[in-house]
């Protein structure tokens, strides 16, 4: 109705170092620039937005969603927001950051919440999960593995992950990737099949997924010796993966 207040939640927003967590294995404490991160909580925004290709101007990803009133600061940067509801906001970790520990506060309308202190790594790997015991991952055409729609050996497939790191060229706060960027430093990550490392030449790309920030792409030639449904991690340096994340692999 024309002149109606915005209802004021009632509380600021409510969150804790527990409930910031890296977005594609809810895991917390699992945080590095250019990541995507969650927060759970409450009273985090008025209603439910979703960042949408009408958000972005001029390549410039927003900071405030639709109507919203909730942004997220993160060593006062604001970060580019990807969802918002009154109990989850999904955020982009600013990639001008550096490992360092980092104060995350989010505010609604001028209301603010606790100022968090957060630890972000030189790296964060997680794998986006399709299921609680299987990775995001498709074929080269774009078909996504399943437990009965399987890769088999010898394939070229493709997996989503966040939180691996700098590019090279360097992503810029604000602006979203539309080219491919490697890693800046490929030889810092493994993959491991069954806690095994695949050779170094079976990575044939791993860097940003383009038109998507945070977001990092690997391009896997599956060894022939690979397993069936073998367990995948990711590892930079003492940073690694969740356990327990299976590749859906199928016989030769």
């Amino acid at each position: 109705m024309l002149g109606a207040e915005k209802p004021a939640p009632r509380v600021a927003p409510i969150y804790t170092a527990a409930s910031i967590v890296n977005a594609a294995d809810n895991q917390s404490g699992a945080l590095a620039a250019n990541t995507i991160g969650t927060i759970y909580g409450a009273n985090l925004a008025y209603g439910i937005a979703a960042l949408t290709s009408n958000e972005i101007r001029g390549g410039v990803l927003p900071t405030v969603l639709g109507t919203s009133e909730t942004q997220v600061f993160i060593n006062n940067y604001a970060a580019d927001l990807y969802y918002v509801s009154p109990g989850q906001i999904n955020f982009l970790v600013p990639p001008n950051l550096t490992a360092q520990t980092a104060i995350v506060q989010v505010t609604i309308d001028g209301l603010a919440g606790p100022a968090i202190a957060v630890t972000l790594g030189t790296a964060a790997p997680a794998l986006f999960q399709l299921d609680a015991q299987n990775a995001v991952a498709t074929e080269v055409d774009g078909s996504v593995l399943t437990p009965t729609s399987t890769a088999k050996p010898g394939d070229i497939v493709m997996l989503y992950a966040t939180g691996l790191g700098p590019l090279t060229p360097p992503a810029i706060y604000g602006q979203l990737p539309t080219a491919a960027a490697p890693l800046a430093d490929p030889a810092s990550l493994s993959l491991l099949l069954d806690g095994a490392a695949v050779p170094r030449n079976a990575i044939q790309y791993a860097g940003v997924a383009p038109g998507f920030a945070g977001l990092y792409q690997i391009n896997l030639a599956l060894p022939g010796s690979t397993g069936s449904n073998p367990e995948i991690r990711l590892q930079m340096a003492d940073a690694i993966s969740v356990a327990g994340v299976h590749l859906p692999v199928g016989p030769p």
